[in-house]
């Protein structure tokens, strides 16, 4: 590959992002083609250190602290891990990037969505995904799912009705950029998910068929 290849993972808790992201990367390396596999917020000590923050549960924290906590833990990571893997020819394979932050914080927390995109953009100093896989589920359908995990942060403690409002802002994004943003039903098998998420990395040529 000559170039990289930014692919991020989106969609509402329990939606399956974890697991097709490793998927993913399996499918990639079964070809040779080299991958990182990160996620946001997170992927270096500083960013992770600051997930612990904005996910602790024990605590409460205004929109706009929430998001420019987000965006710091943006900044160290696209500096120390995105652009440097993608300037050396890898696909790098995110779990959440920019459109969680303009739908967590912009549609659902009502922060101007022009402020947010604009903060987005200083923090990744304008990267942008190249593919966005949206893994797409009623909320209430992927409650099992998130109750089995017995994992429970800040955001998944606000409810289901946040996490509808959520899925809404999802969509809507989609509809603005469907060249970019592939909605995949969450709800199916995995196989066949990962099936549906393989046509469209191969439809843009980054995976050989």
């Amino acid at each position: 590959m000559q170039q990289g290849y930014f692919i991020t993972l989106e969609g509402v808790d329990g939606g399956g992002k974890t697991t097709q992201l490793r998927r993913l990367a399996d499918a990639f390396a079964d070809c040779g083609v080299p991958a990182v596999c990160t996620r946001e917020p997170g992927g270096t000590a500083a960013a992770e250190r600051i997930r612990g923050v904005v996910l602790d549960k024990d605590f409460t924290m205004n929109a706009r602290t929430e998001l420019l906590l987000y965006l710091a833990a943006r900044a160290e990571h696209v500096d120390h891990v995105v652009r440097p893997a993608l300037a050396a020819g890898k696909v790098v394979l995110c779990d959440r990037f920019s459109d969680s932050t303009m739908v967590y914080q912009g549609f659902v927390r009502g922060i101007p969505p022009d402020q947010v995109a604009a903060l987005c953009e200083f923090a990744a100093q304008g990267l942008r995904p190249d593919l966005t896989i949206l893994l797409d589920a009623d909320p209430q359908d992927l409650l099992a799912r998130r109750t089995q995990r017995r994992v429970e942060d800040r955001l998944e403690r606000e409810g289901l009705a946040f996490q509808k409002q959520v899925r809404e802002g999802f969509l809507a994004l989609a509809r603005r950029e469907p060249q970019r943003i592939c909605v995949v039903d969450a709800l199916q098998t995995a196989d066949a998910v990962q099936a549906e998420i393989l046509t469209a990395v191969e439809k843009r040529g980054i995976l050989p068929r």
